[in-house]
């Protein structure tokens, strides 16, 4: 039987009142198949109030592994092998940065989603809501696996889980999210935030390698209107069902990739606010117009600056067919240096959310003609394939689990 330890662990108070059980690990397979299983992460997460699926996905962003959740078997697996003492001091930085106050560190909080897609931890002891690190994968995957409210029951038949003060006391925990709501502000804070995110990764970015930054002489911006305006003659050809009026020189596709060549650098949020204002926010071709506007042979250090954008606009599987369609066209018609990139930059879309597996390994599997040529496109097929790989190799060890 596992013993409990306090959700602090650093607390050495033995009348500490919030309590958990230890983690525990079983690692089961082989080979590529061997993968750690968590038996108790449901008990683990009911003693911090949160969903079996939030840490289990933390270990999996901070290991850069796979994970599977079978709510039903009450089964949460992380690919590798990985021992207990690893996956605690993980479990103590996910109660850190998704669980604790951060006020007065109390784990007696819940997580609540404001209109502007903010994630704050609402302290019931005293009194005070601190925001989460939205940089963090996890935070992407909490705004699209919100926390259910109480008294709902999850996917397993269960009710959730009560917070820490009512485990312990035995008194139910109030709070709604309705609070939150009130508190949430206009489409501007948002902005705010994306463009704070951006900025701070930028100059991260800039600081590691000067060498990074896009070039923005006269010469080559005029060369890259020259491309973009080579390509922006085919956006016909890749309608994919929008209106026939889009696809003329005045559609808001064609003014968008004008203006974000004619303001080459532009911020990330100057960026969404032209796409709001063009009313294409939710259009999947104005993703891959972006990709093939926004993006230089530098981009993978430029991925960084803009990846809130791709995370706010792809909502669809057709959001994300367009976001590879523009990367076709991106590494196979104007910058055919990138090809032998082309499993780094789907990892970088991958690991913030925005490419889904299922997604990236169907269009991997098909040659299409939609967006470049078939050659260019078996090309771009061709040099993505350790990627796919990958991909497939952790989709069949998931498969094996279940």
């Amino acid at each position: 039987m596992a013993g409990f330890v306090n959700i602090r662990r650093d607390v050495d108070d033995k009348f500490y009142r919030y309590r958990m059980p230890v983690l525990l690990t079983k690692i089961e397979g082989k080979g590529n198949g061997i993968k750690t299983v968590v038996p108790n992460m449901s008990d683990v997460a009911r003693a911090l109030s949160r969903p079996p699926t939030y840490p289990t996905k933390f270990f999996g962003s901070e290991l850069g592994a796979q994970t599977t959740v079978d709510e039903k078997n009450d089964r949460y697996i992380v690919n590798g092998a990985h021992d207990a003492t690893r996956l605690r001091e993980l479990l103590d930085a996910f109660i850190d940065k998704f669980v604790l106050c951060g006020s007065c560190k109390n784990p007696e909080t819940d997580l609540i989603i404001t209109k502007n897609e903010m994630i704050v931890r609402d302290c019931k002891a005293c009194g005070e809501r601190t925001s989460v690190d939205m940089r963090h994968r996890l935070s992407t995957y909490i705004l699209k696996n919100p926390p259910k409210k109480k008294g709902k029951k999850n996917k397993g038949g269960h009710a959730e889980a009560p917070s820490p003060s009512s485990e312990v006391n035995g008194v139910a925990a109030s709070g709604e999210n309705g609070d939150a709501e009130a508190e949430a502000g206009s489409e501007d804070e948002m902005m705010k935030r994306i463009k704070s995110e951006a900025s701070e990764l930028k100059a991260e970015s800039q600081l590691a390698d000067e060498g990074w930054s896009a070039d923005t002489s006269p010469e080559a911006v005029k060369a890259r209107i020259g491309a973009v305006a080579a390509g922006m003659g085919n956006l016909a050809l890749t309608g994919g069902g929008e209106d026939e009026s889009d696809e003329d020189a005045d559609s808001p596709y064609t003014q968008l990739g004008n203006w974000v060549v004619d303001n080459s650098g532009a911020s990330a949020v100057d960026v969404f606010k032209k796409v709001q204002e063009l009313g294409i926010e939710k259009k999947h071709k104005a993703v891959r117009v972006l990709v093939q506007t926004l993006f230089t042979g530098e981009i993978i250090a430029e991925i960084p600056t803009y990846i809130a954008i791709f995370q706010k606009m792809v909502t669809s599987e057709k959001h994300q067919k367009s976001l590879l369609g523009g990367i076709e066209r991106l590494a196979g018609l104007d910058h055919p240096e990138l090809i032998a990139s082309i499993p780094k930059i789907l990892m970088e879309f991958y690991q913030a959310d925005v490419l889904e597996e299922e997604v990236v390994l169907s269009w991997g599997t098909h040659v299409s003609k939609k967006f470049v040529d078939k050659e260019t496109s078996k090309k771009v097929r061709k040099a993505s394939e350790p990627f796919l790989k990958w991909l497939a190799e952790a989709e069949d060890d998931e498969e094996d689990a279940e």
